[in-house]
């Protein structure tokens, strides 16, 4: 499990998340963890993105090995509201969890499994026609 945290690459800005968790203070979440693809105790890998007040997601892009990922996302903007869902369709493999409501000021994380390689691209439904779009890529098994 700890070559998981290995395969991650980040590559340019994102945003992701999910309502199954919720809560509140953003000052705790370091700037440069973001995106960094880890491995938690349980063997979840763990990633974290971010939103703020214009159209992107920080980091828009992630890779991730197959299995159980925590997505948590986090909204630094001090006005706009964004949300998370990945493409229903466009992806190897439906993910249907998502984030539906995340205020500023606010962070979600959501749990959910993969197990096809290939990209799962996500977007802020409230803000697509923007351009706040993202990609989770699924490596190949080791």
């Amino acid at each position: 499990m700890a070559a998981l945290g290995a395969a991650a690459v980040v590559v340019l800005s994102g945003c992701s998340g999910d309502e199954s968790s919720g809560g509140g203070d953003t000052s705790s979440s370091a700037s440069s963890d973001l995106g960094a693809v880890t491995v938690a105790e349980d063997g979840v890998q763990e990633v974290t993105l971010q939103t703020q007040d214009d159209y992107v997601f920080t980091p828009d892009r992630f890779t991730v090995a197959p299995g159980k990922v925590r997505l948590t996302v986090v909204n630094v903007a001090e006005q706009m509201t964004h949300n998370l869902k990945f493409d229903e369709g466009e992806g190897p493999e439906p993910i249907e969890t998502g984030i539906d409501f995340l205020a500023p000021g606010q962070e979600m994380t959501i749990d959910f499994d993969v197990t096809v390689p290939g990209d799962h691209p996500f977007t802020c439904t409230f803000h697509t026609q923007l351009g706040q779009v993202g990609t989770m890529t699924v490596s190949q098994e080791g």
